[in-house]
């Protein structure tokens, strides 16, 4: 934990933030009652204890990755003024750190003219997304994987947008013959593609779907939220490099800073290649306009009130780490993706295990080789929970028994329950041998106890 950290970046820059103000005439403030604030924020530490050790490597459950310390105090600092990023008279200098910030994201992926803004997460940047979808194909259908976040489902019935879901292929990705039958159909507005799904983190074959534009109209809106950021690093599979190398060409963007862009929550991000999508989101307020003849970001977003203290945290982490291909950023991205890696191919080198398909980013997903998929599930949860009492926190997962390889088990049709990783933490590629000897130990003890005819299988 960098909470040290932090607090002495904090204690640092406080004095320079208030002297900034000491010409104002002074006023009576309330005494805060220190004895009393001490007793509750001990109560808080208390119940914030029931909590899974989210920043330590031993934590490889589910998408949770600790903010850099920098971003943290750049948060707090902003906070002593609590600006709001609506209105410039709200939040002035938050405003244009946040232009600066996300001009710094579309330039990840190769735009310099865009419009964009930060928000409160990625399902509200997708929101935007399939919201501009709709306003420039009205009635047409909203098209993505089956393995795509569940958001985009419910995200176009609060909408009121038609959307369908398509298979995915044995990878998990956006199966291609799946969506042309789709697009014949004469309907499709916008295709989702997913760099980066929230199950498997597999990539959709984006070159794919671009090049089917050429035969059918519709428009491209990419959900990068967990993925976007691999972008910097040159060490991924053949199929999930040339995916991103197309991100440029794609209409839409969401991208999640507070994932491994190294943000506190909430922190997400949309951007449109075309800057007049503008249009649609013009409107006018009888009290918040009228300070600048500047951009308000509120002109720009569906959400009114949003914390500036996201965007001078996201600003000063890029002032620290910019965002450059192979760059020190990139360097933690590069370690997530060995750490998936290695695990990966110890993972399939047991035949206790059973491996789908190798890892595109950093998660993986495995099961429990048993004679059947029945049997799989209940020993992967049992796997869990013995792996949570030593204190490696992994994830699970239910996906489809024909992403595995053919004739795992006998009622392979059945979705069943794997065990999964997010080794999205940088420390977690130095932490692998650990993490690999408790999984290793709590397994043998699983499957020590089970009947015969299930240990046996299980334990070479």
């Amino acid at each position: 934990m960098h909470e040290d950290t932090a607090l002495r970046l904090l204690a640092a820059a406080l004095p320079q933030l208030e002297a900034s103000f000491r010409h104002l005439p002074a006023y009576a403030q309330p005494a805060p009652a220190i004895e009393a604030m001490a007793a509750v924020m001990s109560k808080v530490a208390e119940r914030m204890a029931d909590n899974y050790p989210y920043f330590h490597p031993l934590y490889a459950g589910q998408m949770l990755k600790p903010p850099h310390p920098l971003a943290c105090a750049a948060y707090a600092l902003a906070m002593h003024l609590n600006p709001n990023n609506h209105a410039l008279d709200g939040g002035r200098a938050s405003s244009r750190m946040e232009v600066e910030a996300v001009r710094d994201i579309a330039a990840m992926f190769g735009w310099t003219s865009f419009l964009g803004h930060l928000t409160s997460g990625g399902t509200f940047a997708n929101l935007e997304a399939l919201w501009v979808a709709g306003q420039l194909a009205p009635g047409k259908r909203i098209v993505a994987s089956e393995q795509a976040h569940y958001t985009h489902a419910r995200i176009c019935a609060v909408l009121g947008l038609p959307f369908r879901s398509v298979a995915a292929d044995h990878r998990g990705r956006l199966d291609m013959a799946a969506l042309e039958s789709a697009l014949q159909e004469g309907d499709v507005g916008t295709v989702v593609v997913t760099l980066g799904t929230t199950a498997t983190g597999a990539v959709d074959p984006l070159h794919e779907v671009l090049a089917l534009r050429n035969r059918y109209p519709f428009r491209v809106h990419v959900d990068a939220a967990y993925g976007g950021y691999f972008t910097l690093i040159s060490t991924l599979d053949e199929e999930a490099t040339r995916a991103f190398a197309c991100l440029a060409q794609a209409d839409s963007i969401v991208v999640d800073p507070h994932k491994h862009g190294l943000q506190p929550y909430g922190c997400g991000c949309i951007l449109f290649r075309e800057p007049a999508i503008g249009r649609f989101y013009k409107h006018d307020s009888p009290y918040t306009y009228f300070t600048s003849r500047d951009l308000h970001l509120g002109e720009i977003s569906l959400e009114c009130s949003r914390a500036g203290a996201s965007a001078v945290a996201l600003w000063a982490t890029h002032q620290l780490l910019p965002l450059i291909k192979e760059g020190e950023f990139a360097q933690g991205l590069r370690h997530s993706r060995e750490a998936a890696m290695q695990m990966y191919q110890k993972l399939s080198a047991y035949d206790r295990w059973i491996t789908p398909f190798a890892p595109q980013l950093d998660i993986l997903v495995w099961a429990v080789r048993a004679g059947s998929v029945a049997a799989s599930s209940r020993l992967a949860h049992e796997i869990f929970a013995a792996a949570a009492a030593e204190d490696l926190h992994l994830a699970l997962v239910q996906l489809p028994g024909r992403f595995f390889p053919p004739g795992s088990w006998p009622d392979q049709d059945n979705n069943l329950t794997c065990l999964r990783s997010v080794l999205m933490k940088p420390e977690h590629r130095d932490w692998l041998e650990t993490i690999w000897s408790k999984l290793s130990q709590v397994a043998n003890k699983v499957l020590a106890q089970q009947p015969l005819g299930i240990s046996s299988v299980c334990a070479s």
